[in-house]
């Protein structure tokens, strides 16, 4: 039993392409059948990792008789989130406005003009919770099109009429903004467990970002880090954080961090890495830096794919149960682990279990205080606790891996591609540096066709126009990585880029960028995304991505197309600062103003060291080896008037378009980055 689904890449699409349900994908000869037997569709959206998903799935679209019912009445047509975000943000505003929640899978019931007129989160198979059944729902709104489309068509045009588009409330940017911002953040902080907010609760991480940098801003370090490195701690200590492989979970259920949803999101996984880089910046803990590899090398092990690119996410579902994967019983333990007396105190183990009868892996006790318990050393504690998780590892690898989905997005990649170079930064590993230089590689000899991004990647298939996330995503991470490896390719490249991105999605009615660019396909609207949540939005990236190549390149309209998106939506930052911490932090450096470095000669370590290993998130920093690098780059006034010497490291610094003297002594530049 097939459906149209089988032709699909997406994986998401694929798993749901043996259903009764005779699926169809988003596309025009779809959306046309609709309309020819003038049918209501039925808009199933989600992601491969989505546990919920899973469950409607196995609930309702295996089952053949709510098959029947959906195949005689509806249109059914399934959407990956991740290949079409576009979609996904329509109808998640609508879900929004309509129920006071948004998430996946999303149900949505449709005319054949794509308008919404009912719309639901999970829908159970049986009536639980006071939510009716899937077949009651579906025969219900079968009745209401085939007896009144009238009314249905009235409800849809009410529904879509309360979508709106982000208005601007322009205001000029200063610290006021960043001080109002802070308070009303601060008011939704959660002091005692760390993070934001009650449950389910999500890593947040341009929030913590943000908060690092009015810290430096205000010069009151550790009363507002402090907050930071709390919940980067009970993070990394909560079984949010797989304590074998690394990595982290998408979110936790509780408000704690002690049981997650178990997928793991390549974007989590990129992020959440930037946070533990400030943390050793600031406080320079190795706890920090154990963390930030352990997540980093999870992602190369276990997301890269042969070309150099990395792919989507590991499902939390594992033997139809979720998080099974990841949990163990007493037992297992016991057998694998000698000393499993001190390895089951320190994770919290118990005979019964501390999640459903098996345990998650959490940490609540010091290596001191196990070491004066059980009177041994602290290093004998830590090398009980280090060959326990290295067995356990080793005997959790035995079993079936989690579903992944190895599709390849531009705009998560380009994200990783920031993190690896950051990553290399600092702890000179090669490695890093390589991986980041591959996945640019692969982004441009398979994402790019006419000097146009798309937006997915799988199994030698390109497809689907990029999105603005695509675009200014991969437009920050060249620049990050030219930072390190300055060739004048990467700047142009990201140059020419800005320039698409301007002239295709550039909406100069309420100076923000759309989602889509005008040669996508037309949706019922045209989708504008502002809020930083579990992603940046593409027009914080932006914003973020054009000051800086303003400053590089001296392109006035970068600057100026920066300016008006941080001035549209500075109030509503303000206002909601929870979720507009990307952006936050763009204002933090339009506000500091950009410490512009250019480092000739990098030999001297002492040198290369102090600016890596400090905290100057307003930093734009270029690492110059050789004269053939300065040679083509002096085109960029950046580059102009600088000077390379073979025999010494030299450091032109600028600051509010006022420049140092050459800086050649680690004192004097200690001096001038304090």
């Amino acid at each position: 039993m097939v459906n149209h689904l089988i032709h699909e890449t997406s994986p998401y699409l694929l798993q749901h392409a043996h259903n009764p349900v005779l699926w169809y994908s988003w596309n025009n000869k779809s959306l046309l059948l609709a309309k020819n037997e003038n049918k209501p569709i039925f808009l199933s959206i989600g992601y491969s990792s989505c546990h919920w998903c899973h469950v409607m799935a196995y609930e309702s679209f295996e089952n053949k008789d709510i098959a029947k019912i959906m195949n005689k009445h509806f249109i059914n047509i399934k959407v990956d989130r991740e290949e079409r975000p576009d979609i996904d943000d329509i109808y998640q505003k609508v879900c929004q406005s309509s129920i006071g929640q948004g998430g996946w899978p999303l149900s949505v019931f449709l005319t054949p003009d794509q308008k919404p007129f009912y719309i639901a989160t999970y829908i159970p198979l049986q009536k639980s919770y006071g939510r009716p059944s899937f077949a009651e729902t579906l025969k219900t709104l079968a009745k209401k099109w085939n007896e009144n489309k009238y009314n249905v068509e009235q409800i849809a045009n009410n529904m879509i009429s309360n979508i709106q588009l982000h208005k601007p409330t322009d205001s000029k940017i200063d610290k006021s903004i960043l001080d109002e911002a802070f308070v009303n953040l601060s008011n939704i902080s959660d002091y005692f467990n760390g993070g934001f907010g009650t449950t389910p609760k999500f890593p947040n991480v341009m929030n913590l970002l943000f908060i690092l940098r009015y810290s430096r801003l205000c010069g009151d370090v550790s009363k507002f880090n402090s907050f930071v490195f709390k919940t980067l701690d009970k993070m990394a200590s909560g079984g949010i954080f797989d304590k074998l492989d690394g990595g982290f979970h998408r979110y936790s259920t509780d408000e704690k961090w002690f049981a997650p949803h178990f997928e793991k999101m390549l974007y989590d996984n990129a992020l959440i890495p930037l946070a533990y880089i400030e943390a050793y910046q600031i406080t320079k803990k190795k706890q920090y830096m154990d963390i930030l590899l352990k997540t980093v090398n999870y992602v190369l092990h276990r997301l890269r794919s042969l070309e150099g690119g990395f792919y989507c996410s590991q499902d939390a579902d594992y033997d139809d149960e979720e998080g099974k994967y990841y949990l163990w019983d007493k037992k297992e333990i016991m057998n694998a682990i000698k000393d499993h007396e001190i390895f089951c105190t320190y994770y919290n183990i118990t005979d019964g279990g501390n999640f459903n009868a098996k345990n998650i892996l959490y940490n609540t006790t010091s290596f001191s205080f196990l070491a004066a318990k059980f009177g041994i050393s602290e290093n004998d504690v830590k090398k009980i606790i280090r060959c326990g998780e290295d067995k356990l590892l080793t005997l959790r690898m035995q079993r079936q891996p989690p579903f992944l989905d190895d599709k390849i997005i531009t705009s998560w990649n380009s994200l990783m591609i920031t993190t690896l170079t950051k990553t290399y930064c600092i702890t000179k590993q090669k490695k890093f540096m390589v991986a980041a230089n591959d996945c640019i590689h692969f982004i441009i000899n398979k994402l790019i066709k006419n000097k146009q991004l798309f937006h997915t990647y799988k199994n030698g298939t390109t497809k689907i126009n990029g999105y603005l996330e695509d675009y200014s995503y991969f437009i920050n991470s060249l620049l990050d990585f030219f930072e390190i490896a300055p060739s004048l390719f990467y700047l142009n490249l990201a140059h020419d880029l800005a320039n698409y991105m301007i002239k295709h999605f550039w909406n100069n009615e309420n100076h923000n960028f759309f989602l889509t660019s005008d040669l996508a396909e037309k949706l019922i609207i045209r989708p504008q995304n502002n809020y930083d949540l579990s992603l940046p939005s593409g027009n914080s990236v932006a914003a973020y991505a054009l000051l800086r190549l303003y400053h590089l390149t001296g392109t006035k309209i970068f600057y100026d197309i920066s300016n008006q998106i941080l001035e549209a939506n500075c109030i509503a930052a303000t206002g909601n600062p929870f979720a507009y911490g990307y952006l936050l932090n763009t204002m933090y450096m339009y506000v500091k103003k950009p410490i512009e470095l250019v480092v000739m000669n990098n030999q001297n370590n002492n040198i290369i060291d102090l600016i890596n290993e400090s905290f100057i998130p307003e930093s734009i920093c270029v690492y110059i080896s050789n004269q053939h690098q300065l040679n083509d780059l002096v085109t960029y006034p950046f580059f102009n008037g600088k000077i390379y010497d073979a025999n010494t490291t030299t450091v032109y610094a600028c600051k509010n378009f006022v420049c140092s003297l050459p800086i050649k002594n680690i004192n004097e530049l200690k001096s001038y980055l304090v």
